[in-house]
């Protein structure tokens, strides 16, 4: 078999590059769609699921992330390549509306085949959480952020340039049987494998007009994108629209700070921080170990961010925050012989429990910066217990609190 093109045939790696892609977008769409119907159940705060259900649903995303990569870089190399080989001539050249929509669909789906498992890809780096791409080299891109906003933006995107994709391939599909069967021309032979005679193409014109019109369309599909609103979507956050928590007397004012929980889901760390909290601190530096004040700490479950697990999270499952909307840290505090400590209770998801939270603490006047971490088990609290092993959800919980306050 000839490996290059001439004007009349494609070449043996031409063909291999396009029933290679063929194979892995008729693969791809599929578990894509199916996982995707999997994810919703599984993050739906109203349906429960169980550790098989968040396994299977994993394995297809992870799945269908990795497939999409495969593509990119094969997209990539079918394109490198296309540039340096003769294109054979459309053979209903003559034709000169059918010749553009050739044309355009074919520059359709050379963009989408880039763009598409792209946008998937920045997605997924910008997303904490939930089913990894089977690779040794690292789940993040550079100079990607882990930003909602950066995920919510590609999420859409993927979305609108996958139908993009998947009208493309239907009319790509629909005019090579026309060919076939219709026209019964050699236009899908020359793409099969074997030998063949094909004839001479006629004469071509070549212009810019298909590609402009794959740019409107392109254009015209995202415009329509944005008019549904699939790019600033908050997807998941529900349950944190709700009343924000009123402010308390305290004796320190928290000026800055962050209270953020890491967990390890699928063997890898998720990270996510409460917006709303308050605290009510009353502290005097004693002189020697000892007593040294108290705090109270309300947080607004809904607040918490947490990657594409987010609304997961919310549900009846976990912290079922429509039943149990805060959670509540009451602690006295103390200098110790090597740092400070708070020791009390926490409240959460109607659940009170002894917690010792360490943190370091520096005094600059009236400034005080503070920061602490301290281990968790949610079972505890029985957060997640319809998981009761740690196959999918470990079981620690890291939460850590930075804060600046002055008095």
């Amino acid at each position: 078999m000839q490996l290059s093109n001439t004007d009349r045939r494609y070449g043996g790696v031409t063909k291999t590059f396009h029933w290679l892609t063929a194979l892995l977008i008729l693969t791809v769409i599929p578990v894509g769609w199916v996982a995707n119907d999997l994810a919703h159940e599984v993050t739906d705060p109203t349906i429960s699921s169980t550790e098989a259900d968040i396994a299977r649903a994993a394995w297809l995303f992870s799945l269908h992330k990795t497939l999409g990569v495969c593509i990119f870089f094969v997209a990539v190399a079918r394109i490198l390549w296309a540039v340096t080989q003769t294109r054979p001539g459309l053979l209903n050249a003559h034709k000169r509306a059918e010749a553009l929509a050739a044309e355009t669909v074919h520059w359709l789906l050379y963009g989408s085949l880039v763009m598409v498992p792209l946008s998937g890809w920045i997605h997924h780096a910008a997303t904490e959480g939930f089913a990894p791409i089977w690779w040794p080299f690292g789940q993040s891109l550079p100079l990607v952020p882990r930003t909602p906003a950066l995920a919510e933006l590609t999420a859409g995107l993927h979305q609108v340039l996958q139908w993009v994709l998947v009208i493309s391939l239907a009319l790509h599909v629909a005019g090579a049987l026309k060919h076939h069967f219709v026209d019964r021309d050699q236009t899908l032979r020359r793409m099969l494998p074997g030998r063949d005679t094909p004839s001479q193409p006629p004469a071509q014109t070549h212009s810019r007009t298909p590609l402009f019109a794959a740019l409107v369309i392109w254009g015209l599909a995202l415009g329509g994108g944005a008019w549904l609103g699939m790019f600033d979507r908050q997807v998941g956050q529900e349950a944190s629209r709700n009343m924000p928590l009123r402010a308390v007397a305290s004796d320190w004012t928290v000026t800055e700070g962050t209270l953020a929980i890491t967990v390890t889901q699928l063997g890898s760390p998720v990270s996510g921080a409460f917006s709303d909290w308050t605290a009510a601190i009353r502290f005097e530096e004693p002189e020697t170990p000892g007593p040294a004040g108290d705090v109270s700490v309300t947080i607004a479950i809904g607040s918490l961010a947490l990657g594409s697990v987010t609304a997961h999270a919310m549900g009846p499952d976990f912290f079922d925050a429509s039943v149990f909307p805060t959670a509540e840290f009451l602690a006295d505090l103390y200098r110790t012989e090597t740092g400070y400590e708070a020791r009390g209770t926490l409240t959460l998801r109607g659940t009170t429990i002894d917690v010792t939270l360490p943190f370091d603490l520096e005094l600059d006047g009236s400034t005080a910066r503070m920061s602490g971490t301290v281990t968790l088990n949610r079972l505890d609290f029985g957060i997640g217990g319809n998981m009761p092993d740690e196959s999918s959800l470990k079981f620690p919980v890291e939460v850590s609190v930075n804060l600046t306050a002055t008095r």
